[in-house]
């Protein structure tokens, strides 16, 4: 499939029990046919893969990173205490409508819904 832009947009949480479209991540990545993270893809276009991270309003700009297997938003490459890690994201498919879980920068792990996925130009 190449590179994609998703989209994650918060799912349900006791704070926002209908989800919500103002928060959450955009972000690049090269996909698999079958909507995974392609690894070895993105060591040819990591730089490529960035991430926006949109919070009520607020915005926050980094890079997906690959840490053995498991995959982070890196906001800082000297400081890895901002990094906010997937849970298992190498076994969930990018797939508009799936979910998947972030920790996120106060500690907390929170459900994302896969809003959308299309193609990057160029």
């Amino acid at each position: 499939m190449g590179l994609q832009r998703i989209r994650l947009e918060l799912a349900r949480t006791p704070d926002f029990p209908q989800g919500s479209p103002d928060h959450g991540y955009e972000f690049v990545a090269p996909l698999t046919a079958d909507g995974h993270i392609d690894a070895k893809a993105w060591k040819d276009d990591k730089n490529r893969c960035e991430v926006t991270r949109f919070w009520a309003g607020a915005f926050e700009n980094g890079m997906l990173r690959h840490v053995g297997s498991g995959w982070r938003f890196d906001y800082n490459a000297k400081d890895d205490a901002d990094d906010e890690p997937f849970f298992k994201l190498d076994r969930h498919a990018l797939s508009e409508g799936a979910y998947v879980s972030i920790t996120e920068h106060d500690g907390v792990q929170r459900p994302f819904r896969v809003a959308s996925v299309m193609p990057v130009a160029g």
